[in-house]
């Protein structure tokens, strides 16, 4: 190794900032070793040195030559261990510190205080905070942005705000500055903790900290107003300081503060930068204010941040909140490069507005960037897929989720219960919930909802008994997941105990969807008169959606003069509503008032109005194939006839009797059969079992309900094929097999 001269060696020593590299600060103790010796000056030099270059192993070697470590030594350490993460560390060699009699200064204070804040130690925190004022660095800057983050940071935790904690009392003596030591005298018991850190911070042979006896204290109270004390009383603020008290108050959401904030900022000529920005922006999507929001992204282009990918996942989150899905789309190909950030946006935004194709499109295009998807980018994705009913696409990333070892992430565990309840498999749906160890409401309700739709009312409800003994309380959503497994089971009772349960026991006001579900159990189960009151004690006015279900009712149960008052109410609300034509039509129609119907059809027409064409899917070899009723489009159509010839001849042998009643009255009883064969349903299903193998699982959707006739139909073909079909239409699932349906014919 070459000989530094004296004199070079003479004028790193007085400017050390000068070794940027690891092999030259190694060159430089080997130097100072051999000129100036192994003296305690010489070794804390070099150990500044390496701290400043975050050589943890090497500090660590310099530091336990030091029998007796000076001041400087202690501080190099400190930063170095709080820079590595090391924070229990960090604040143990502080107590030792302090226990050798060595008092810390300014540049020590924000490595402590950052240690206690991402320990979460607000009474250790607190303490250190009173030092800070004891020793009279709490003007220092840096300081009052490390105090005001790790205060911020206690608050995030939440904490019980009725209380009135030490720092405040600090706060309120340093904000009079009346008596210096009076302050000290009221710390020193508090104070007293900070030389209790090595038996709170032990480090054991190898280093490691041991703190599993330590308990991490969540005391938030009051912890914003200690921010903004903080920030009052720094003589100097800079960026840092705004940005921290401008983030206490959005994660409040304190919104108002918050912009008051940042145009105090801009009056005391601090330009916001790009971390005020991204503080900022949640607050218009929070309010769904986009003009605002452009705003922002106006200054942002003109300060040019918006290639910025913080800024870029901020602005895309806020026009995916506020519905601008295309100004995510511009925001997302502006960006030069894109993070796992910017990706899990993207996929987020499109998702949250429904387009489902496309996010599972970008989320492709994710992976082909070599960007491997985390627990948030399945959290957005998995939705889609359920939306989607793509079973073999969420099965692709249940792979990939228990592969990345993700699948004991409760929100992703959650997201995967829901997904397969909507794809139809319900069991399997339940065996992730049971393999999940810990339940969180979310995980509760999906599984609840989940038995609901699948028509297993009873584990419906047995599950949401257990959640509340295992001391999850139920919510708005929960009560609609086990109000509609009482709907669609007719379990009227107990519904009615649980609705009330609601009201009075958990004081949750019932909404739209708890109306919905009752009415419609009352409307199943054929008390229409008892559903027709329900309804119409709403506090609120009534809209079209919570009369349809009851329309509905009307018609199976034949109650021809109900149904006309509840189309009065449904236009009355909504005259625009084609759904109220199209069911008094079929309504007067299964009634052979044909006059009546026609006068519906009609007036539909001179309206303009269309029925809502019935469309099914199916997907066979991870295509998707799609049915209008009528369909002669398909390629396969004429082998679909075939095996619908096939099938009818079979099941009319077996006792099948077409329902004709609710089809057009003014055609031959034969062209009804046929209207009723070439349903949207029948023609997926019959494609699916030409298309493959003898036993396959067939799973369908439909977008409106099954009629009465197709419903019949499939109990029949489920038995003649002796194949399971998941039929899911727009309120339920039904598992046809062996010539029976889950729900028991009650729909």
């Amino acid at each position: 190794m070459a000989s530094l001269p004296s004199m070079v060696l003479k004028a790193v020593l007085n400017n050390p900032h000068t070794i940027t590299t690891k092999p030259r600060a190694k060159q430089l103790h080997a130097q100072i070793v051999k000129h100036k010796g192994l003296s305690s000056t010489s070794l804390s030099f070099i150990l500044s040195i390496y701290a400043d270059l975050n050589l943890l192993r090497e500090s660590l070697l310099v530091f336990n030559a030091l029998p007796s470590p000076p001041f400087v030594a202690w501080k190099s350490i400190i930063r170095c261990y709080t820079s590595h993460g090391l924070f229990a560390e960090s604040l143990a060699s502080f107590s030792r510190m302090r226990a050798f009699g060595k008092y810390p200064d300014h540049n020590v204070f924000p490595s402590v205080l950052k240690s206690c804040a991402f320990l979460m130690d607000s009474r250790l925190g607190e303490a250190v905070h009173g030092c800070v004022v004891r020793l009279g660095v709490d003007c220092d800057l840096y300081t009052g942005n490390a105090l005001m983050n790790m205060y911020a940071k206690f608050r995030s935790l939440g904490g019980n705000g009725g209380i009135r904690g030490f720092a405040d009392e600090v706060l309120d003596e340093m904000s009079q500055r009346v008596n210096r030591g009076n302050v000290m005298r009221q710390m020193d018991d508090h104070e007293s903790c900070l030389d209790s850190g090595p038996e709170m911070y032990q480090l054991n042979s190898s280093g490691q900290n041991e703190i599993g006896s330590l308990e991490i204290r969540r005391e938030a109270c009051c912890q914003r107003d200690s921010v903004r004390k903080v920030f009052d009383m720094m003589p100097k603020r800079d960026v840092v300081s705004w940005n921290t008290v401008i983030a206490g108050n959005v994660q409040s959401g304190m919104y108002g503060e918050a912009l008051a904030m940042v145009r105090a900022m801009g009056n005391a000529n601090l330009r916001p930068d790009s971390f005020t920005l991204s503080n900022v922006l949640p607050i218009f999507a929070e309010h769904v204010d986009v003009h605002k929001g452009k705003e922002i992204h106006g200054y942002a282009v003109r300060h040019g941040f918006d290639t910025n990918l913080f800024i870029g996942s901020s602005l895309l989150d806020m026009y995916a909140k506020c519905a601008r899905v295309a100004d995510s789309y511009r925001v997302f190909h502006m960006l030069p490069q894109r993070d796992g950030i910017s990706w899990n946006s993207i996929v987020a935004a499109c998702s949250q507005n429904g387009m489902f194709d496309e996010g599972l499109k970008f989320f492709r295009l994710m992976l082909k960037d070599d960007v491997k998807p985390g627990p948030i980018s399945f959290s957005s994705i998995i939705p889609a897929c359920s939306h989607l009913t793509s079973l073999h696409l969420g099965k692709q990333l249940h792979g990939y989720i228990m592969r990345a070892r993700f699948d004991d992430n409760v929100y992703i565990a959650s997201s995967l219960v829901d997904m397969y309840a909507k794809c139809g498999k319900i069991e399997k749906a339940k065996c992730i919930f049971s393999n999940m160890e810990l339940h969180d409401i979310v995980s509760w309700t999906a599984i609840v909802m989940g038995c609901a739709l699948h028509g297993h009312a009873l584990d419906a409800i047995s599950l949401f008994e257990k959640m509340q003994m295992e001391g999850v309380k139920p919510t708005y959503v929960s009560f609609i997941a086990v109000l509609t497994a009482c709907s669609h089971a007719g379990l009227v009772d107990e519904a009615w105990k649980y609705f009330n349960s609601m009201t009075q026991e958990f004081k949750i006001n019932p909404g739209l969807e708890h109306y919905a579900a009752i009415a419609d159990l009352l409307g199943r189960a054929g008390r229409l008169e008892e559903a027709y009151d329900f309804i119409c004690s709403m506090p609120s006015e009534q809209p079209s959606s919570l009369w349809s279900p009851l329309m509905t009712a009307c018609r199976v149960h034949k109650n021809v003069e109900l149904a006309e008052k509840v189309a009065e109410r449904i236009l009355r609300v909504d005259p625009e509503s084609i759904g109220a034509y199209v069911q008094m039509s079929n309504i007067y129609s299964a009634a052979q008032r044909w006059k009546e119907a026609a006068k519906w059809k009609v007036s539909m027409k001179q309206r303009g109005f269309k029925k809502k064409p019935a469309c099914s899917w199916i997907e066979v070899r991870n295509r998707v194939h799609a049915f209008l009723s009528g369909d002669t489009s398909h390629p396969y159509y004429s082998k679909i006839n075939e095996a619908l010839e096939v099938l009818l001849e079979q099941m009319e042998k077996d006792g099948y009797k077409p329902n004709t009643s609710e089809v057009l009255h003014d055609v031959e009883e034969e062209q009804k059969k046929q209207l009723l064969q070439h349903h949207s349903e029948r023609l997926a299903i019959a494609f699916g079992i030409i298309s493959t193998p003898p036993g396959t699982e067939i799973r369908i959707i439909k977008n409106i309900r099954v009629c009465t006739d197709c419903h019949e139909a499939i109990k029949f073909i489920s038995k003649i094929v002796g194949r399971e079909i998941i039929v899911r239409d727009n309120s339920r699932f039904h598992h046809f097999k062996d010539g029976k349906c889950s729900c028991g014919d009650y729909w």
